[in-house]
Formats: structure tokens, sequence, C-alpha cells
């Protein structure tokens, strides 16, 4: 029996890496909110009271930055995990190949 390498194209490996995913967001959403919650928190606490569109606008851009760097972290190492990232390099391997012939 040969042992198969990770691969997407797998749908109980692509369901687990996918189950994975998700669990990470869900746990950088609530980083993030406690992040917002610092923020505000240190706002407040060097400035005094603060505007309510001053605490909309740094919730928003707090929370969302730290999804955004969740999201495209997360996809690098599911990417790089799942052997995604060999597939590829061994796509551009083979055309090199080809190239070279031409």
């Amino acid at each position: 029996m040969t042992k198969r390498d990770p691969d997407l194209d797998d749908p109980d490996y692509a369901a687990f890496a996918w189950r994975r995913y998700r669990r990470l967001m869900w746990g950088m959403s609530i980083a993030a909110a406690v992040a917002v919650i610092v923020s505000i928190a240190g706002l407040w606490w060097f400035k005094g009271p603060i505007p309510i569109h001053m605490i909309i606008a740094t919730t928003l851009g707090v929370f969302f930055s730290v999804m955004l760097a969740a999201a495209l972290m997360g996809l690098v190492f599911l990417s790089s995990g799942t052997g995604h990232d060999q597939r590829v390099d061994h796509f551009n391997e083979e055309n090199d190949d080809n190239d070279d012939r031409h």
C-alpha cells in the first residue's frame, strides 16, 4: 500500500483541510475582537472620550485588518500543507522542459 501525499482533490482530505481553515478563522475572529477591544480601550485611556465615528472606524479598521491578514496567511498554510504548492512547482518544471525544446 502506497502512502498518498495530502491533496485537495481527495474529498475527505479537502473537507479536513477546509474545516481546519474555518476553525483557524473562527479563532482569529476572536483574536480580532480582542484586538478591537484593546485598541478602543487604549484610545479611551490615552485620549479620553472619543466620538462614535472614531469608534466605528477603529473597530472596522482593526477587525478587518486582522481578519485579512489571517485569511491570507491561512490560505498560504492551506496551500503549502496540502501539497498544492509542490504540484504547481512540478507543473512549472514540466513547462520549462518543454520550452527548452523549441
